[in-house]
């Protein structure tokens, strides 16, 4: 190519909009970096908390003396459980954390958690109490507050092992509460699991695991704010202060 059929190249792009070396990323491009695996996985626990409350409400046509019902419940409720593990780790080692996940995954988080304790209060009164739900919903209020707060604020809080080992029990008390519906106790020969009682022990475990974590969230917050503040006004007086100097008359 010669140089002047290059220099015509240039000038017939440049007289189109755009300038030579640079890429046109079109939306329907953009679109698809959005939507990539992750986020749909993400999106498919969304979409698996209605079916599981379908499951658990009475119009669900499989009752079996058998416990059908509950065992297809737990089972959804653990893979769901565990897709929050998966896309987490696979935006992570693929390189596709998004905007759009870094919505939705919270999000599916509390949908999944919230829809599961206030349909347990229905499902299974005896286990799960209507204080326990308000409680657990609470809590997740109040953490996504501090969250919204702190991001305001320019800094983060990372969560700790409390918050890690609260969503462990939440998924285990879940679960148990659930066979608690349809079992007493499981004999495996000399062996008896209290199905009841564990789930009894779960949920209240996790009640107060909930709380200790939300306090160690709220200090670790408080913290984290009053460090903030503090360079606020450290840096305003120091601006205040070269402001004055400024102004002031030279002698």
């Amino acid at each position: 190519m010669t140089a002047a059929s290059r220099l015509t190249k240039a000038s017939l792009v440049v007289h189109n909009g755009i300038e030579p070396g640079f890429r046109i990323i079109s939306r329907s491009s953009s679109r698809a970096a959005q939507v990539n695996l992750p986020n749909s996985i993400t999106m498919s626990r969304i979409f698996l908390v209605p079916v599981f409350l379908w499951i658990l409400s009475p119009s669900f046509p499989i009752h079996g003396v058998h416990g059908e019902q509950e065992m297809i419940a737990s089972i959804l409720f653990i893979l769901a459980s565990i897709t929050d593990g998966v896309d987490g780790y696979l935006a992570r080692s693929r390189g596709q954390i998004t905007t759009i996940g870094m919505l939705l995954d919270p999000l599916a988080d509390k949908l999944l958690v919230t829809a599961a304790y206030i349909a347990l209060v229905a499902y299974n009164p005896h286990v799960v109490k209507v204080w326990i739900a308000v409680l657990v919903i609470g809590r997740e209020f109040l953490v996504s507050g501090l969250r919204s707060i702190a991001s305001a604020e320019g800094f983060t809080i990372q969560a700790s092992d409390l918050g890690k080992l609260k969503t462990v029990i939440q998924i285990v008390s879940v679960v148990a509460a659930i066979l608690a519906h349809g079992w007493f106790e499981w004999h495996f020969g000399w062996f008896i699991l209290p199905v009841e009682w564990t789930a009894i022990t779960a949920i209240y475990f996790m009640v107060l695991v909930s709380i200790i974590s939300a306090v160690d969230y709220f200090v670790a917050f408080w913290k984290q704010i009053d460090h903030a503040s503090a360079d606020r006004r450290k840096k305003s007086f120091v601006l205040s202060r070269r402001k004055k100097d400024a102004t002031a008359p030279t002698q």
